[in-house]
């Protein structure tokens, strides 16, 4: 076995992570991690898809990690789930079971595979409200202006990502970096992936099930709990369209409506993160999940065992 061996399986929503996590999980003595943003936060179970049932597997439960850890209202950043990331890693690899890192956060996955040390540079609220934040050409103007090895790391694609690159090209202005030493990782890359159109047809499907389950209800719930709206919004998609729904801006046809599309289009961008985490030399191996789900898992594991066992089955 190749030291501390990492199995990650990444993909866009509704793509089947969670189910195949926990089967590979069960039979190679493994526990999962969580890489999805949201699923951290206690009350956010519907909108984020927890489906914490489906950790029951053959009368046994497979443990979990970073979910349910935070309470909803908070934030956490990258960091954060760096630091965190690589505390459970550890406890898990001393005792020899698998870590199994699952989620669609691509960020948070890509941070521990280029250990991105920049991950650690603090958000700085009161620098970001001197910035044009929608101007994306004077946010370029303004990027420019810092020693380009203060830049280099920036991607210009949106206002959001130009604003982060300010940030820490001003905090590198003023402060120096110490790199933090992270254990060394051994990681095996499965992607799931599958046709446009069956995968719109099952995040349709799982949003229907979700209103059936009461999203409307819990977000409501959020709310009477003092979560403002404000902070449902940064939390997004679900949270965002039903806080929206509640405040008159839509109807219930129309908010089902817009919430589908604005999935559908999250999974999209879900996809074209992963395209370019292979650009920046990570390789995924890509699996179809149209295909027969124990045919898959097969393949999989045959994949696992000659990555880390250096044998064929």
């Amino acid at each position: 076995m190749h030291k501390n061996p990492l199995l990650i399986i990444l993909g866009p929503t509704a793509s089947g992570k969670t189910k195949l996590a926990v089967s590979l999980a069960d039979q190679l003595n493994g526990e999962i991690i969580s890489a999805d943003s949201r699923q951290l936060f206690r009350g956010m179970d519907i909108g984020t898809g927890k489906d914490l049932q489906e950790y029951h597997i053959n009368e046994r439960t497979i443990p979990y990690h970073l979910i349910n850890i935070k309470e909803a209202g908070e934030q956490y950043n990258v960091n954060e789930f760096k630091e965190d990331f690589y505390s459970i890693f550890e406890r898990l690899t001393v005792k020899e079971t698998l870590p199994i890192l699952c989620g669609g956060t691509g960020m948070y996955i890509h941070s521990i595979l280029q250990n991105q040390q920049y991950t650690a540079i603090p958000s700085d609220p009161e620098f970001r409200a001197t910035l044009p934040i929608h101007d994306i050409d004077d946010l370029k103007k303004k990027l420019f202006l810092y020693p380009a090895a203060f830049t280099a790391h920036a991607d210009l694609s949106s206002s959001k990502r130009l604003i982060r690159a300010i940030e820490i090209a001003e905090w590198l202005s003023k402060n120096k970096l110490t790199e933090k030493q992270w254990p060394e990782l051994n990681p095996l890359v499965i992607g799931l992936t599958s046709d446009v159109t069956l995968r719109r047809e099952k995040i349709f499907k799982r949003l229907t099930e979700r209103f059936d389950s009461g999203l409307i209800g819990e977000v409501e719930q959020l709310l009477s709990k003092g979560v403002s709206s404000e902070m449902l919004t940064f939390y997004g998609l679900e949270y965002k369209f039903v806080a929206a729904y509640l405040n008159k801006e839509h109807t219930l046809p129309e908010l089902k409506e817009k919430l589908f599309i604005a999935i559908c289009q999250f999974a999209k961008r879900q996809m074209t993160f992963f395209r370019k985490m292979e650009k920046d030399g990570v390789k995924i191996h890509w699996f179809n999940t149209d295909q027969d789900p124990d045919e898959m898992k097969k393949e999989i594991l045959k994949l696992y065992a000659l990555f880390f066992l250096g044998k064929s089955t």
